[in-house]
């Protein structure tokens, strides 16, 4: 029997930190840290969780949550002079209280966060921000992220930046994934200093390493996972961009908040702006938003069945 919409604030009492609890009426649900405005877990109605979280993950700032959705701003990874992804990820948000209005509402299940220039960040980034996020599960379980950032700057003076959602999904088996909708595009390879490649097969497969961004993707990307039977829907708007990450066993071992096998059971695809940066000039705001729907499915023949189709021009 479904029930009600809610969202409810917690301390996590484990960590000691301060989170969301979003619930649909269907029985998904998503939780959301005001530290890092981050997304660490998504399950269905199922209540199977669809998103990856390190079993050696700190959630001790100023250490940044391994897993579930980091938002990478103002720079992805070392595309720029900041530490690696930026600082918003280790930064604790607050809950914005009056946000501006969205064109179309999208889901009573929401939380709204705002994050703003600091006096720590203009030391590092001399620039004057308002980020805000809204996190919302839509009534039949898919996980939205918007991001709206404006430049609130007095001096006249405009500034760029680079995005990413950089979203951790639990799979099956690396071996056993595959992404569709990035074949033939350009890519930056940053195990190759960055350099310009053309994808060559017919879908993405793992075998090894990958540290890639997909230039100019389609709005659109698949993600199908053949053990589990499920293929993550992944929409994009004002990101051009997607990055594809697994860092596979020997850098693996190398993280300490990360297991050394956890590779197999990972990997991040997230909508990014990185080639172009996005640029606001005072007054102005950019908004950039990433949906995700898991969707039970088979695969054969190399078609997606007519049930993922169908949700890929329903989102």
């Amino acid at each position: 029997m479904a029930g009600t919409a809610s969202v409810e604030r917690v301390k996590d009492s484990a960590t000691g930190l301060d989170k969301f609890v979003l619930r649909e009426a269907r029985g998904s649900s998503v939780e959301v840290h005001l530290y890092g405005g981050q997304v660490t877990f998504w399950k269905n109605n199922f209540g199977h969780e669809l998103l990856f979280v390190s079993n050696k993950a700190t959630f001790k700032p100023p250490k940044a949550i391994r897993g579930g959705i980091q938002i990478c701003f103002p720079q992805l990874g070392n595309h720029g002079a900041l530490e690696q992804h930026g600082f918003a990820r280790n930064r604790f948000w607050s809950v914005d209280e009056s946000p501006p209005p969205f064109p179309v509402a999208i889901s009573n299940c929401h939380i709204d966060l705002i994050l703003k220039s600091s006096q720590e960040d203009l030391k590092i980034w001399p620039y004057s921000y308002e980020f805000r996020l809204r996190v919302a599960l839509s009534p039949r379980g898919d996980l939205i992220l918007t991001s709206r950032i404006r430049n609130i700057s007095s001096d006249g003076k405009p500034f760029q930046f680079t995005f990413a959602y950089h979203t951790y999904f639990s799979v099956s088996d690396i071996s056993e994934v595959r992404v569709e909708g990035l074949e033939t595009l350009d890519y930056l390879d940053n195990l190759k200093s960055k350099n310009r490649c053309t994808e060559q097969g017919d879908a993405v497969v793992f075998e090894s390493e990958v540290d890639k961004v997909y230039l100019s993707a389609p709005p659109k990307i698949v993600i199908i996972d053949h053990e589990k039977k499920r293929t993550f829907v992944l929409r994009k708007e004002g990101l051009p961009d997607v990055v594809v990450w697994n860092p596979w066993d020997k850098k693996a071992k190398a993280m300490p908040d990360f297991g050394d096998d956890e590779y197999k059971n990972m990997l991040c695809v997230g909508a990014a702006a990185i080639e172009k940066p996005i640029t606001l000039r005072p007054g102005e705001e950019w908004l950039g938003k990433q949906e995700i729907s898991a969707v039970p499915s088979s695969y054969s023949s190399g078609q997606l069945d007519p049930e993922v189709i169908r949700r890929m021009h329903t989102i």
